[in-house]
């Protein structure tokens, strides 16, 4: 088992190597960068000498916990990507902490960060969840992170819902490709709430093949910069809040008009069932073949409504009312030439 220890600090070290006249101590407190990743480390020592960290990579290792990381009160960035981490723990000492990697772990709560007031940066993408589990997230480290967090990426969790972090009001970059996210109307309800977002990554998930998913979202996000990797324009942007604005303006009006009984119907008789005259057949008048050009009856045609004035004693040119329940062919015909 190989653990990160002073030792193996001082031993990798080309720097200390170069410059002997520093004691091994004044070098560790002076050491602000460490960098052991991918050196197949399964564990931490104590590394409180190194008072002054700011930067941590352990990423590509075998470890397991988090641990012994109290010393480093300095440290703001944490890579610890791929590795065997089941749990986030042991970091409430880090509350200078600004960005922390953990994806390619075993972890299935996010949790353990109330006390990390400045993390900017929470990436948990990737983790090796049991099959058919879903990255979750304890409520307490969400309202922790709600006025810090900017930055979150979930990419490849199983993730079914975000509703749950619409409390993270200070997003700006948003990434949860690669899941199982569907609901249309739930997405929309917890975008609305980012003001900030410029940069979201939804790509393969379910609701991208739902009608208008990238207007939709254009339209609630309105500082979106950009979408599963493609541009915003600012003339595309503008062009689709007109669009939506005059859909529900008309869809308002609509909905007043059914209210007040404004609202105008084709029949003036809603009482009257369909006219004997309605099942006239047309195709003894058109014939089967060669029905005549819309905007002027056949011969034929105009002969019987000629006979059907003349019977009826009255001009051809007055309209017979709806609801008397009378049709005439020359209406019928002029229905079925879409006049």
């Amino acid at each position: 088992m190989v653990r990160l220890t002073m030792d193996l600090i001082a031993k990798s070290s080309n720097h200390f190597k170069n410059k002997r006249s520093y004691s091994l101590p004044k070098y560790l407190k002076k050491l602000t960068h460490l960098n052991f990743s991918n050196r197949n480390i399964e564990d931490i020592d104590d590394l409180s000498m190194c008072r002054n960290l700011t930067v941590l990579y352990l990423y590509d290792n075998q470890i397991s916990q988090i641990c012994n990381l109290g010393f480093a009160s300095n440290l703001t960035h944490l890579y610890m990507q791929n590795n065997n981490i089941t749990h986030i723990d042991n970091l409430s000492s880090l509350q200078k902490l600004s960005k922390l990697y953990l994806g390619g772990n075993s972890i299935t709560v996010v949790e353990g960060l109330e006390e990390l007031g400045e993390l900017k940066e929470l990436h948990m993408e990737g983790q090796r969840l049991p099959s058919g589990e879903k990255l979750l997230f304890d409520p307490r480290t969400l309202l922790s992170l709600a006025e810090s967090l900017g930055v979150l990426n979930i990419n490849k969790n199983n993730i079914d819902d975000v509703r749950d972090l619409a409390i993270l009001k200070k997003l700006t970059h948003f990434f949860a490709a690669d899941n199982q996210l569907q609901d249309m109307q739930d997405l929309e309800l917890v975008f609305s709430q980012w003001p900030q977002l410029h940069r979201m990554d939804l790509s393969g998930n379910p609701v991208c093949h739902k009608p208008k998913y990238r207007d939709r979202l254009i339209t609630v996000c309105k500082s979106l910069n950009e979408l599963d990797g493609k541009e915003i324009t600012e003339l595309s942007r503008q062009f689709l809040i007109n669009w939506k604005a005059s859909k529900d303006s008309k869809k308002k009006l609509k909905d007043e008009r059914i209210m007040t009984g404004q609202i105008t119907y084709p029949f003036t008789d809603f009482h009257m069932g369909p006219h004997p005259s309605s099942n006239y057949n047309y195709a003894n008048v058109l014939g089967k073949r060669n029905p005549p050009e819309c905007g002027r009856p056949s011969r034929k045609v105009r002969s019987e409504h000629s006979q059907l004035d003349s019977a009826a004693m009255r001009p051809r040119n007055v309209k017979i009312p709806v609801s008397a329940g009378l049709h005439s062919d020359v209406a019928e015909n002029a229905k079925v030439c879409g006049l």
